[in-house]
């Protein structure tokens, strides 16, 4: 009966997101003319390379989450990264562009579908094509491709929902885990991007700051990896049972490719900032800056707490806490001065670390602390955002109070909506394909049970 509905389930969403088609059966020579500015060849070079580092980030959190578990789980953990990507692109060329950055449909909540496969970003002009510049969220005309803009945008959401997968490793279904990656960023993330980042969203309306995804990126895969925790529960053994990471070292380069790819995604997002014609300028530049100085804070903090905490200094823990910098300073990279970055890391390192204590306490399993780490240090930056703004933006240090208390908004609204739709998509899910694997299918490993495989092969 479950894999009945499986394929039920599968068939509704391809014919829902395929809809679009049918109204984009003509040429696209019929699409519009593209606006006057001249491209920026030195921004679209920049943003091109700021993509694909953005990438790069999935294998990179694969070789992060797949170190943590233990060896018989190590392939299934990296496939739920690089599922990801392959899912969330045709999604995100389908339905998701156009949801997320696509002309309002009323109250600011959500893009209309005049973007649905891409439609109109290229234009076919006297036999030669011509493409559309991006525009920012200012209206201004842009510098660079309308291509390159939603490429750089499709890898933020590719990540975003794969983050959710640490909270779950080890005994979720593969098959419930790739359906939930398509509804959820349909359903969750595209909506809050087109909140936060489009000058008709209603988040952005009321002034709400989020440089490069702390709001949209990180609190919300934080709340929801922590209601899917909610409906998978704990896993087998835990949390008597010693489950200790199978490879640090793994952990430890995949924490590097992390740092190297979020130059791209917070010096990167610089295009959505104060001028889109300076989008690899000064704006870059300084988000370039806090990215270096926030994580090497964070990192330090973590350790140090640990070290007098515990007694002993852990390669996991400097890891930990070079991500909660990176998480904490993502939305305030271009909004902050180095000087501030360094409190934020301080504060990210210090903040997630109690997250992890507290996760101890409780009892909860978020197996490889995608909540403690992502949800808390996602709500962090964006509060501690509302408080140090001091460039292109003044926060709660300068006087606005007003700015502040937006970002609490902000937060509320976002991990609230993030919070109940994953429980619903979690509770349909569980009823349907079912969301957890079999006790045996754990116990035996999610390598085998999974996917017929073994990630080391040493026999």
């Amino acid at each position: 009966m479950r894999f009945k509905a499986f394929v039920t389930i599968v068939m509704g969403c391809t014919a829902a997101i395929m809809t679009p088609l049918v109204a984009l059966a003509e040429e696209v020579s019929k699409a519009p003319a593209p606006v006057d500015p001249v491209l920026n060849t030195g921004d679209t070079a920049w943003m091109l390379i700021s993509s694909a580092l953005v990438l790069l980030m999935l294998p990179g959190l694969a070789l992060f989450y797949g170190g943590m578990v233990r060896s018989k789980n190590v392939l299934s953990t990296m496939m739920h990264s690089f599922v990801a990507m392959g899912i969330v692109a045709v999604q995100w060329l389908v339905v998701g562009y156009s949801l997320s950055f696509g002309a309002d449909i009323g109250g600011g909540f959500l893009g209309g579908m005049g973007k649905a496969m891409m439609d109109g970003l290229i234009a076919i002009k006297d036999g030669t094509p011509v493409y559309t510049l991006f525009q920012n969220v200012a209206t201004e005309p842009g510098a660079v491709p309308e291509y390159v803009f939603a490429m750089f945008q499709c890898m933020f959401a590719m990540i975003t929902v794969a983050l959710i997968s640490g909270a779950v490793a080890e005994r979720i279904k593969f098959s419930a885990f790739c359906l939930f990656v398509l509804l959820w960023t349909t359903l969750v993330y595209d909506p809050l991007a087109h909140w936060v980042w489009m000058v008709d969203g209603w988040l952005f309306k009321k002034g709400a700051l989020d440089f490069a995804g702390g709001t949209v990126v990180h609190l919300s895969s934080g709340i929801s990896a922590l209601a899917l925790i909610i409906f998978l529960g704990k896993r087998h053994g835990f949390p008597h049972e010693r489950m200790a990471p199978h490879s640090l070292p793994l952990t430890l380069i995949g924490t590097g490719l992390l740092w190297f790819g979020w130059y791209g995604f917070n010096a990167g997002s610089a295009i959505v900032g104060v001028n889109t014609s300076d989008a690899a300028g000064g704006l870059a530049a300084l988000a370039f800056t806090t990215t270096t100085i926030a994580p090497a804070a964070a990192g330090l903090t973590w350790m140090f707490a640990e070290w007098i905490h515990s007694g002993k200094p852990s390669a996991l823990g400097f890891a930990s806490g070079v991500v909660a910098g990176l998480v904490g300073i993502t939305p305030a990279a271009g909004f902050v001065t180095p000087a501030w970055a360094l409190v934020i890391g301080v504060g990210a390192g210090l903040v997630c670390y109690c997250a992890i204590l507290v996760k101890a306490k409780f009892k909860y399993d978020d197996s490889l602390d995608a909540f403690g780490v992502h949800g808390v240090g996602g709500t962090f930056g964006a509060i501690a955002t509302g408080a140090f703004a001091t460039v292109g933006a003044t926060g709660l240090i300068a006087g606005n109070t007003g700015q502040f208390m937006t970002q609490l908004v902000a937060v509320g609204a976002a991990g609230a909506y993030a919070f109940i739709v994953t429980c619903i998509l979690a509770f349909i899910l569980d009823k349907t394909v079912g969301l957890r694997v079999e006790k045996e299918d754990e116990i035996m490993g999610l390598d085998q049970t999974q996917h017929s495989e073994s990630g080391y092969n040493l026999f």
